[in-house]
C-alpha cells in the first residue's frame, strides 16, 4: 500500500489498524441547511467535509480499468464469468448507472463526503461522487421493508481499546458499522460484482497527525460467498476540509 500523501504518524498508524482489523477479522449534501449537533458522549467526532486521499489502487481508483481486469481481488469462477459478460451499455439501458456506488463501491471512488448527524441516532454520509446517501443508524433499527437498496441497511455502533462496545473516552474509539440487504453492485467499476446478500464491515478511525491535519481512516471487509472465495479487505483514507468548498455533487456514471 502506498502512503504518499499522508503524514508519517497517521500513515503508520492507519496501518497499524489495518494489520489489526484484518487479523481480528477472523476470530448531506451542501447546502442543505445547519446539521444538528453531535450527540454528546460519542468517543470520535466524525462529523465535517473529507475529501478521499488515492493513496493505492490509483489505477483502479481514478479511472475504470478494463473489462475483466479483476488484478488483486479474490474472485471465485463465478465472479469472473460476471465480471468478463460487464456490459456499461446494458446497465445504462437498465437505469442502473448506480451498481458501483452502492455502500462497498461508493467510499473507494474519489470525491467528498459530507458527514453530518440527522437525528440523535443517525448519522449520515453524504458523497458528492454519485450524489449517494448512506445512513449508520446506532442503537438498532429494523430494515425497511420493501427492496435492498444502493446503500443498504447500516447498523452500528461505537468500539473501544479492549473490544468493549458503546460510548467512550472522548477522543478514543472507533465507528463499527455492518451493513447488510444491498442491492448487487459492483465492487470495482468495470463490473465486478457482488451479490444481494453480501455483509460490508466498516470500522471508521479518526487520526490526528503531528502538524495537526485530520484524517479519516476506513477499512473495508466485505464477505459474499457467491462470488468472492474469501473476504475482500481494503482501507481507504479521507482528509479533513474546513468547509465545503469543492463540493460538486456529480450523478452515477455507468463508465
Amino acid at each position: 500500500m502506498n502512503w504518499c500523501g499522508l503524514g508519517r504518524r497517521a500513515a503508520v498508524l492507519i496501518a497499524t489498524g489495518v494489520l489489526a482489523f484484518a487479523v481480528d477479522a477472523r476470530a448531506q449534501q451542501g447546502g442543505r441547511g445547519a446539521a444538528p449537533p453531535a450527540p454528546a458522549g460519542n468517543p470520535i467526532d466524525l462529523t465535517g467535509y473529507w475529501v478521499s486521499l488515492v493513496t493505492d489502487d490509483w489505477r483502479y481508483r481514478m479511472v475504470t480499468p478494463p473489462k475483466g481486469n479483476v488484478d488483486f481481488l479474490p474472485l471465485n469462477a463465478e465472479g469472473r464469468r460476471v465480471a468478463d459478460a460487464w456490459d456499461p451499455a446494458k446497465d445504462e439501458g437498465a437505469g442502473e448507472q448506480c451498481k458501483a456506488y452502492g455502500a462497498v463501491g461508493v467510499m473507494r471512488l474519489p470525491g467528498r463526503l459530507h458527514i453530518t448527524w440527522e437525528n440523535d441516532t443517525t448519522l449520515r454520509v453524504d458523497t458528492d461522487t454519485g450524489s449517494q446517501t448512506r445512513r449508520f443508524h446506532l442503537g438498532g433499527s429494523p430494515p425497511p421493508a420493501g427492496e435492498p437498496s444502493w446503500q443498504g441497511h447500516s447498523i452500528a455502533q461505537w468500539e473501544r481499546p479492549g473490544g468493549a462496545v458503546g460510548r467512550a473516552q472522548q477522543g478514543v474509539g472507533q465507528l463499527k458499522v455492518v451493513t447488510k440487504a444491498m442491492r448487487p453492485g459492483y465492487l470495482r467499476k468495470n463490473g465486478v460484482p457482488y451479490s444481494q446478500n453480501a455483509v460490508l464491515t466498516e470500522h471508521f478511525v479518526r487520526l490526528t497527525d503531528d502538524d495537526g491535519t485530520e484524517y479519516l481512516a476506513v477499512t473495508a471487509f466485505l464477505e459474499d460467498p457467491q462470488y468472492l472465495i474469501q473476504p475482500y479487505i481494503r482501507t481507504v483514507q479521507f482528509k479533513k476540509l474546513p468547509n465545503q468548498t469543492g463540493w460538486n455533487p456529480s450523478p452515477c456514471s455507468a463508465r
